[in-house]
């Protein structure tokens, strides 16, 4: 045991430095790079305007967003999976996050001008129904998997046919924008960091650190769950109560980051699975080491997606799946 709590602690320090490290290195590169003399020195006050600017109104609310989503994103996927007990459940593959997108962007099409005229109380408001929107996808998912239990295969394949319907539908109403807006939308769902100023930092960030928080609590109950019903109930745990709130605090984790960074794809997959393969399956381990490795994976598809083909960007959800999907395809296949 005491092996164990060292192991764990030279993970999660090492899993520290490495975030911290990716942090500096978000502002130093860009667009327009700033050497690190230049953003101590911004940070004491002491640099220019167009310094002050790019650190503190554009790289750091970036960066804050892309943490946290980096950290929602892998918490819920690990909590899918241990109250799913499938290995491949995920919120973008279950259809959560698209359910999400589908009506933030019904919202934008019917109450917004345009995709970049959020501003005041639709910035506050933007995240209430990208939660509809997942709570919405995960209702139906639940609904049609079920069949006297839920079945992993069964779940998996129920979500992609959602995902499907879902992605149909967007397009419906994407077609029928202007065409500035149909490009904004198309980046955004495939996983961009589009609203990185403080008001949306303020609007979606409490209530992502707060799940987060309160997910970690409830890493004993997610362990009893895993164990299967029966087990769970001889113990005397409350199954049916706590599936729903581990469910609630999935989805709700899926549906913010959605609307803080758009339709981010199997992060929620590989990072809990790293993390089992670190520290193993209890999740008082397992889920801090997924949420740090979900923020450092996410930190750098940020750098990569930002600097690679540079002045151009790359949206950070094609990064995270360029670099998933073998992951997910050997997942797949060792899936009986």
């Amino acid at each position: 045991m005491e092996q164990g709590r060292t192991h764990f602690a030279l993970w999660m320090i090492g899993l520290l430095i490495l975030n911290v490290s990716l942090f500096l290195l978000s502002l130093n590169l860009g667009a327009i790079q700033i050497s690190p003399s230049e953003v101590f020195r911004t940070f004491l006050g002491e640099g220019d305007s167009r310094q002050e600017l790019v650190l503190f109104q554009f790289r750091l609310p970036g960066i804050v967003i892309a943490l946290l989503v980096g950290m929602a994103l892998s918490v819920s996927g690990a909590i899918l999976q241990g109250v799913t007990q499938n290995d491949l459940a995920e919120p973008g593959i279950l259809g959560i996050n698209t359910g999400a997108g589908f009506v933030v962007v019904l919202y934008i099409f019917f109450f917004q001008s345009s995709m970049g005229s959020l501003s005041g109380w639709s910035i506050y408001i933007l995240p209430l129904f990208a939660l509809v929107g997942a709570f919405l996808a995960a209702l139906i998912v639940y609904a049609l998997a079920w069949e006297r239990g839920i079945e992993p295969i069964r779940l998996i394949l129920v979500g992609i046919g959602v995902n499907a319907g879902f992605s149909a539908a967007l397009i419906l109403f994407q077609v029928q924008m202007n065409p500035q807006d149909f490009m904004q939308a198309m980046v955004w769902l495939s996983g961009d960091i589009w609203s990185a100023n403080w008001n949306f930092v303020g609007a979606t960030a409490p209530w992502i650190f707060l799940l987060i928080v309160y997910s970690l609590y409830k890493a004993s109950p997610l362990n009893v769950l895993t164990l299967g019903d029966d087990l769970a109930k001889g113990l005397g745990a409350p199954v049916e109560k706590e599936r729903i709130i581990l469910l609630l605090l999935a989805v709700s984790l899926a549906g913010l980051s959605v609307a803080a960074a758009g339709g981010i794809a199997f992060l929620g997959l590989v990072a809990p699975h790293m993390a089992r393969r670190i520290v193993g399956p209890r999740h008082e381990r397992m889920l801090p080491v997924s949420a740090l490795l979900g923020a450092a994976i996410l930190q750098a598809a940020d750098i990569m997606g930002s600097n690679l083909i540079a002045p151009s960007e790359i949206p950070v959800g094609i990064v995270v799946t360029i670099v998933s999907t073998p992951y997910f395809i050997y997942l797949l296949m060792k899936t009986r």
